[in-house]
């Protein structure tokens, strides 16, 4: 994974959400999801052509079940963009690089 990109778990997520000082786009993703490899590779070039305007979390469903339950994740990819500590805009499934990155960007 891209050291770019921030690894978060159940015991971790509030406390770096919450200080994020940018928006933090977190990717909740599991090892046996197919759609979540296909936006892996987007989500890395995201953390690293996207570093000044937001930055990328990702966290293993199968391993935080708590955070996942939490924000009522029921598929996968799902991703939270979270400002401030809260969600504001939540992208479910796989999509083009362009199109998440316009659905994205439209938040913030």
């Amino acid at each position: 994974m891209n050291d770019k990109i921030t690894t978060l778990t159940d015991a971790t997520f509030d406390e770096v959400v919450g200080s994020s000082e940018k928006p933090i786009l977190v990717d909740f993703w599991a090892e046996w999801c197919g759609p979540c490899k296909m936006i892996a590779p987007i989500l890395e070039d995201f953390a690293e052509e996207q570093r000044d305007r937001f930055v990328i979390g990702k966290l293993d469903v199968d391993v935080n079940v708590a955070t996942a339950t939490k924000y009522s994740v029921m598929s996968i990819p799902t991703l939270l963009l979270f400002k401030d500590g809260q969600v504001i805009a939540r992208l479910v499934g796989a999509k083009p690089k362009g199109a998440l990155l316009q659905e994205i960007t439209t938040h913030l």
